[in-house]
């Protein structure tokens, strides 16, 4: 059996490739397909099946971008009404030369959620390995809020079903792959671990510990954001997205041609470092660490509007624009050639955004400076520990609570390390406020200080 992990680090998003007997199967595929022929070359195999586990909220799925080269099946849940693809029921199964896959239903992350099970039956009938979508996670389990408060509970109810009449019940020594790794919208506390086991799950994940009654409250008192790209999402994923074909081209442009798009509305991203921001960028830009750009750039930029790349090494333009068409940006324009440079060099106007280090931030406090401190990290990670006298609202948030930031003090941003911050600040400044700062290192470097934190 062949079994292969892709991963899309920068939304937490984990496919898989699964091949025997001259066939394969991808399952919950990206956008960006190019890997999964990659691996269907390397190892010799057609592509038969693509599974969806769920219709995905986090990132635009790759099924029909996939099936147009392949001409693979593509299945998923029976209890959502697609306008592509077969829909699956419990115990339906399908067979790649010496593997059968086996369709549970597991409805809870949402209705229809499903999970396929794995039996090699070159080595055994017992089942191999579980692929569980979004039910259940390294550490965590699925969110079941998208049906409104009034539904979570039932689908906190459907979840514990789920898991335990379905997925516990395959028995300890089967390998779990989860759709999602650490750092995912799609759940709360996901531990850094790729796959894991039903066993270790049962010991270690503290969800799995509790009573149904327990477990249902937890789930209603769960603190998750919701970013406002989650409704396109749900859109492309149940009605279908254009077929690419290929990544789009990225038009270069000249600094005329930027300044004349941005006059009509197009949007610019700064995916350099913070310090380079910092030091000299186009104004009303904002800027999204390039490794950011997945998880951040859905709260804040437009499926509408031309968006056009600031990123001073061309080599990483692929990675930016990769990362955009998995959550369904297709309106990317292109990029300023040559980098921030040849907009300085063409004697354009710039922006600044000062930055301080945690030093500067003690001495502002310890001299009772009067600023508007803004902790922008997760609410979890602010109950840890946060600095005194400051104001908490979560990254994505920002632009929806700008009417809670004073536009007549001085604002100071600081997050986990100075990425969220500096995104933040940058937002800030595209809003016409006039005095931002970032803190480079942020709560990180405030700690290794040995400055004191409120908890």
């Amino acid at each position: 059996m062949i079994f292969e992990i892709v991963k899309s680090t920068s939304i937490a998003q984990n496919s898989y490739f699964l091949g025997s007997g001259g066939s394969a199967a991808v399952i919950d595929p990206r956008r960006d397909v190019d890997i999964y022929l990659e691996l269907a070359l390397y190892h010799d195999l057609q592509i038969k099946y693509i599974f969806e586990t769920h219709r995905n909220e986090d990132y635009t799925i790759g099924s029909l971008e996939l099936a147009k080269v392949t001409g693979a099946q593509i299945l998923h849940g029976h209890k959502m009404d697609f306008a592509y693809g077969t829909p699956a029921y419990d115990n339906d199964t399908f067979n790649l030369g010496s593997i059968e896959i086996k369709v549970l239903e597991t409805p809870g992350h949402t209705l229809e959620s499903i999970s396929l099970t794995i039996i090699d039956k070159n080595v055994s009938e017992d089942v191999q390995m579980v692929f569980v979508g979004d039910v259940l996670f390294a550490g965590a389990t699925g969110r079941v809020d998208f049906f409104g408060e009034s539904e979570t509970p039932n689908m906190a109810h459907e979840l514990h079903e789920s898991i335990y009449k379905k997925i516990l019940p395959l028995g300890d020594h089967v390998i779990l792959c989860p759709a999602h790794g650490a750092g995912s919208v799609c759940g709360t506390d996901i531990r850094e671990q790729d796959i894991t086991t039903i066993g270790y799950e049962k010991k270690t994940n503290n969800d799995l510990q509790l009573s149904e009654e327990e477990f249902i409250e937890a789930k209603i008192k769960e603190e998750l954001y919701y970013p406002p790209y989650f409704k396109q999402m749900e859109k492309n994923n149940k009605e279908g997205v254009a077929i690419l074909g290929h990544l789009p081209y990225l038009n270069p442009l000249t600094p005329d041609e930027v300044n004349n798009l941005v006059k009509n509305g197009a949007q610019l991203l700064d995916t350099r470092m913070p310090t380079s921001f910092g030091g000299g960028h186009i104004p009303n830009s904002l800027n999204i660490w390039r490794d950011g750009v997945g998880a951040f750039s859905g709260w804040f930029l437009n499926y509408e509007d031309p968006i056009i790349l600031i990123e001073d090494n061309k080599k990483n333009l692929n990675e930016v624009l990769k990362y955009l068409i998995r959550i369904g940006f297709d309106n990317i324009y292109g990029y300023l050639m040559g980098g921030f440079v040849t907009w300085y060099m063409a004697a354009r106007k710039i922006d600044k955004l000062d930055m301080w280090s945690v030093h500067d931030l003690k001495k502002s406090l310890d001299n009772k400076e009067d600023i508007f401190l803004l902790d922008v990290r997760k609410l979890s990670d602010r109950k840890k520990g946060h600095i005194n006298s400051s104001y908490h609202i979560y990254t994505g948030e920002v632009l929806q609570k700008l009417d809670q930031i004073p536009k007549n003090k001085k604002i100071v941003v600081y997050c986990d390390s100075g990425y969220k911050s500096t995104l933040v600040a940058s937002l800030l400044q595209k809003s016409n406020y006039k005095n931002v700062r970032s803190v480079l290192g942020s709560m990180g470097a405030w700690l290794k200080a040995g400055y004191p934190i409120n908890k």
